[in-house]
């Protein structure tokens, strides 16, 4: 099946009106877009500017009459306050969800590690490989925030191996799609913590968990910092604790105990940072005892690794 898309771009006292007329002649429905700003880091976007108003009408024997019937009532509404051209275009029907799978490959991280989205088969068996179905949840690993955390990861349990140290428990907070979780799981930990505030990113995790035949050993739950440290888990404190998230949220995490989680000679890995954000967040790890370590960077992003040393 093929669609006619049809879209004007108005402001935002018209787009109401527009998206009444074309539902009348679209039956799956109108859809807006508009733009995005972000006032500051924590801002999860404003919206901004013109707006672009969408139907798709099915192309059938009667589409002519449709479109001539469409224009009309855009006539119409154009008379009260002027409309811009509506502008069409042939549309293909296909099946989305798979056209993205198409651009989803197999990322190669670090020397041992393998994000392999969960429908593929493995291009290297040498590496180990962390099945990932992304669903609704962050951290599909294509973004640098993960793939730095997860290089950081490595080199912790290499040298964790080194010294015989292993195996122990992690703690990630906010955990996502569970992949950093799976990851420390898969390169040695005995057991993973993984929290998040999104209980959709608690559902997706221990989905993927499924994906990689990883069953008890990852325990899964709604909270973070304050829940762990108040015993509602398993245990409050690891060896190694992870936190992929945006920096002023690390910030404040530290104020609410983050390095308490952190047991004595441990390492926090800290990532979802962006390079001008780093001084602070090390700042706010110095000022809760801990030393600054390995620092990752890819373009615009950071990961640093800090120690608690008693």
């Amino acid at each position: 099946m093929n669609w006619l898309e049809v879209s004007l771009v108005v402001n935002g006292e018209l787009a109401e009106s527009v998206a009444d007329v074309l539902a009348r002649f679209a039956p799956n429905g109108v859809m807006t877009e508009q733009g995005v700003k972000f006032n500051d880091e924590e801002d999860e976007g404003t919206a901004t500017g013109p707006i672009t108003v969408r139907a798709y009408l099915e192309v059938n024997d009667q589409l002519e009459e449709t479109r001539q019937k469409l224009e009309e009532s855009l006539f119409y509404l154009g008379m009260i306050q002027p409309l811009p051209t509506p502008t069409y275009k042939q549309i293909a029907d296909q099946n989305w969800m798979e056209a993205w799978k198409l651009h989803y490959k197999p990322i190669l991280i670090g020397q041992r590690l393998l994000i392999l989205p969960a429908w593929l088969d493995s291009p290297d068996p040498a590496r180990i490989p962390i099945k990932i179905d992304p669903g609704m949840a962050f951290g599909t690993g294509t973004h640098p925030t993960t793939q730095l955390c997860l290089e950081l990861m490595e080199i912790h349990f290499a040298n964790a191996q080194r010294a015989t140290h292993i195996p122990y428990p992690v703690i990630d907070i906010g955990c996502g799609s569970g992949i950093l979780s799976i990851a420390a799981l898969k390169l040695g930990a005995e057991k993973a913590l993984g929290v998040d505030i999104d209980i959709e990113s608690v559902k997706n995790s221990r989905e993927n968990a499924d994906l990689n035949g990883i069953g008890d050993e990852l325990i899964l739950g709604q909270g973070s910092v304050t829940e762990v440290l108040a015993g509602q888990f398993e245990f409050k404190s690891a060896p190694l604790v992870v936190a992929n998230i945006l920096a002023p949220v690390l910030i404040r995490l530290f104020d609410a105990g983050l390095a308490d989680l952190i047991q004595p000679n441990g390492e926090i890995l800290l990532s979802g940072i962006l390079a001008h954000q780093a001084e602070s967040v090390i700042e706010a790890g110095q000022a809760n005892g801990l030393m600054r370590g390995v620092i990752r960077q890819t373009n615009d992003w950071v990961a640093i690794s800090m120690n608690r040393q008693i």
